[in-house]
């Protein structure tokens, strides 16, 4: 698979049980990284459009632990761990999702003469079976995490 360093690649790879989401940002790479590992700033874009979340626990270092609620547009609630494996500043983020759906993700910024590459790439642990339910929302739903990520970035430079 091969990426066109100039432009914003919006659809997302979706694999077996993997999904790979691939953006530029006009942004620095620390800038970019910062907004993942600053609880203030990850609680105003992480989420799919329309969702808020609420952190309750918030340790961004390997080891550590990121427990948050997101709330639907529809007043549902989904409690979310995390458990992160590794933060390679400004590199690199590992996370693992502890509750279902289970899966890895990795966060991986590249400066691109001032701007940054972003990959990232989950890669699920349900059967393939369970994937294809979920891929259908978590594609999608990573798809708009990263727009406003995007969106948030815009509004600090």
């Amino acid at each position: 698979m091969s990426h066109n360093n100039e432009t914003n690649i919006a659809a997302a790879q979706v694999g077996d049980c993997e999904i790979v989401i691939t953006r530029v940002f006009n942004a620095p790479r620390e800038l970019v990284f910062d907004a993942w590992t600053n609880e203030e700033q990850l609680s105003k874009w992480w989420g799919p459009r329309g969702f808020s979340s609420t952190f309750q626990k918030f340790e961004m270092r390997p080891g550590g632990t990121w427990e948050f609620i997101m709330h639907g547009p529809d007043g549902v609630n989904f409690p979310n761990t995390n458990e992160i494996l590794v933060v390679d500043k400004p590199e690199r983020i590992v996370l693992k999702h502890a509750v279902f759906p289970h899966f890895t993700a990795t966060a991986v910024f590249e400066d691109l003469d001032g701007k940054t590459k972003l990959t990232y790439n989950s890669v699920f642990e349900e059967t393939v079976a369970t994937f294809d339910k979920v891929k259908v929302y978590a594609a999608p739903g990573a798809e708009q995490t990263m727009d406003r990520l995007g969106e948030h970035l815009a509004s600090l430079i």
